[in-house]
């Protein structure tokens, strides 16, 4: 998980916040203050419009990984299928109430992503190149300097998960998860 720094990346605060709640959610308030201390983070809280440098999540979950013994990367998916619940919620609006696992990946990058880059250009959230590959399978391209397709993976199982499809829905990424570009096959089972 290397970043440029030439200039500090930041990443909106909500990321942040959920990521607490994702380390209370198999810790307590407690685990997510030792992180912080252990990573050298000084602040206790983040804010959800507010934005902050990237390496302080790497740095927070390079801890979590160290503490609990979870690859970062295996962290980074469970992270991103946590997210699921919340970023469907929040971004409800822009979804079609009829859209299932496949519709909803298919559309992410113009309904989601885009709903984000509108609603606050400060954001800059992976870019996804959805390709359809019959009716069965979809493509996904996944790029960002910040190289977290694990929690993009994450999200297509989280994805699945709400829509009760896990079992018919299959992920499989393509490329090595520290790439700027990773490649992630979705094969669904059925559908």
């Amino acid at each position: 998980m290397m970043i440029d720094n030439t200039t500090e990346d930041k990443m909106h605060g909500s990321i942040f916040v959920l990521l607490k709640r994702f380390v209370e959610s198999t810790g307590d308030y407690s685990t997510w203050i030792r992180l912080l201390e252990e990573a050298g983070i000084e602040r206790s809280s983040y804010q959800m419009n507010e934005m902050y440098p990237t390496e302080e999540l790497f740095s927070i979950v390079r801890k979590a990984s160290e503490f609990t013994g979870i690859p970062t990367y295996d962290l980074m998916e469970k992270y991103g299928e946590f997210l699921v619940p919340d970023l469907l919620l929040v971004y409800k609006k822009y979804i079609n109430p009829n859209w299932r696992t496949y519709d909803m990946l298919l559309n992410t990058e113009l309904s989601m992503h885009g709903a984000v880059r509108r609603e606050d250009s400060r954001t800059n959230p992976p870019m996804l190149v959805v390709t359809a590959e019959g009716d069965n399978q979809l493509t996904i391209e996944y790029s960002s300097k910040r190289r977290m397709a694990g929690v993009a993976v994450g999200i297509i199982r989280g994805i699945a998960k709400y829509y009760n499809e896990s079992d018919l829905v299959k992920v499989t990424r393509l490329s090595p998860a520290d790439e700027e570009k990773v490649q992630i096959r979705v094969d669904f089972a059925g559908l």
